[in-house]
């Protein structure tokens, strides 16, 4: 099957794809926030690049596409034009999601990935999931969850 719009058009579509804040992410951030979790943004200094930090207690968190980092859901599809190049591209970013969550939880880090389709059924049971885990009682009271 060929591809729907013609090269330059793609290009432009592709150059519009950005690596930081993603419409997930941007969720993931007001949501924590609003919580009363604090964290710092995309710290360069550590492997990966993790898009959330909580410094004084040492969690990563990864905003993760499921198409582009092969989730396993039904976002993830392979595009049928350039199979070889898109094949080589996913095995890449795989290997190095590995290696960073690998040197940062090697460095203390406890890491953690959040899917983009796990943000369809709101983003409420992650608040709940953090609530409930001893590291986010040591980076803030829990709060309550508001609808």
């Amino acid at each position: 099957m060929t591809d729907q719009v013609d090269s330059r058009t793609r290009s432009q579509i592709m150059a519009k794809v950005r690596s930081r804040d993603t419409r997930p992410e941007m969720e993931v951030r007001r949501a924590l926030h609003r919580a009363g979790y604090r964290f710092r943004l995309h710290r360069s200094d550590l492997p990966g690049t993790p898009d959330l930090v909580f410094p004084r207690y040492r969690p990563a968190l990864f905003i993760h596409g499921c198409f582009w980092h092969r989730h396993g859901c039904r976002r993830t599809t392979m595009p049928t034009t350039n199979s070889e190049f898109w094949s080589k591209k996913f095995r890449r970013t795989l290997e190095r999601d590995r290696r960073a969550l690998r040197e940062l939880e090697k460095d203390g880090w406890a890491t953690a990935i959040i899917w983009e389709c796990q943000l369809e059924t709101g983003i409420g049971h992650l608040i709940d999931t953090l609530n409930g885990t001893s590291e986010a009682k040591q980076l803030k009271t829990p709060v309550e969850r508001t609808p």
